[in-house]
């Protein structure tokens, strides 16, 4: 697949992944101009709340806001719709919690906005990158391999409405086959050639994520801890548009 330079901007997601808003302004500061989403964890939202996202919608970022929700089906409705009223463009729970409070999701996304109106993409957890066969069979408790439990997890989530999984470039492939090319995957794990791994166990580099058919790819130290971020982001945006 070959993409132009914007789109490939846009698959790209950038983590955010600092205590506070300070660190995340010097990172905008060298990015600026390059239309990419980013993306803001737990850490960064519980240090720069709602005025943060405001921020970074007036400067016209997309915003994926990564909390991973994952509690009783109304305690996530109400979460779901603070979150849409945020103007964030995606977010996401834990497909663990089951189908009931991924829909409960959904009812607390169009309470916010009506049913008619544009709303956030809503996607769910599968398995996180760092998660290991072994962790998943003798910690978790889940029995099979790590491929299997995402594809039953993304099954789940397809059957409750939402948009797409959170899962490795792995699994992506696998994900598609079992649920559509429409339904969307968003794949951290990204590590450009000669990256450090870091704490993830299942990675691929970017341009191997795209051909496998991911429709955005997280990235984050790779690109955050380069000694120069802007040059980082724009040599991956380049690997994206060659053939």
């Amino acid at each position: 697949m070959l993409l132009t330079t914007t789109q490939a901007a846009g698959r790209i997601m950038v983590a955010l992944d600092y205590p506070d808003a300070s660190g995340a302004e010097k990172l905008l500061q060298q990015l600026e101009g390059i239309p990419c989403y980013v993306k803001v964890g737990m850490q960064l939202f519980y240090a720069g709340g709602p005025s943060f996202i405001d921020s970074l919608k007036t400067r016209g970022y997309k915003v994926f806001l990564d909390v991973k929700m994952h509690d009783i089906p109304n305690t996530v409705k109400g979460g779901a719709n603070s979150v849409t009223k945020l103007g964030v463009d995606m977010f996401n729970v834990h497909a663990a919690g089951g189908t009931a409070m991924m829909e409960a999701a959904l009812e607390g996304v169009y309470a916010a906005v009506g049913s008619t109106a544009s709303r956030p993409v809503v996607i769910a957890v599968t398995q996180l990158t760092s998660t290991s066969k072994a962790m998943l069979n003798e910690q978790i408790g889940i029995a099979g391999s790590v491929e299997e439990a995402v594809i039953r997890y993304a099954q789940l989530t397809k059957q409750a409405g939402l948009d797409g999984v959170v899962a490795s470039p792995v699994e992506v492939e696998a994900i598609k086959a079992a649920c559509g090319t429409a339904f969307q995957t968003i794949t951290p794990g990204i590590r450009p050639a000669g990256a450090d791994v870091n704490d993830q166990t299942r990675i691929m580099t970017p341009r191997e994520a795209l051909d496998r058919g991911t429709d955005y790819m997280v990235i984050g130290r790779p690109i955050t801890a380069a000694p120069e971020p802007r040059a980082a982001i724009e040599s991956i945006i380049e690997e994206l548009t060659i053939g």
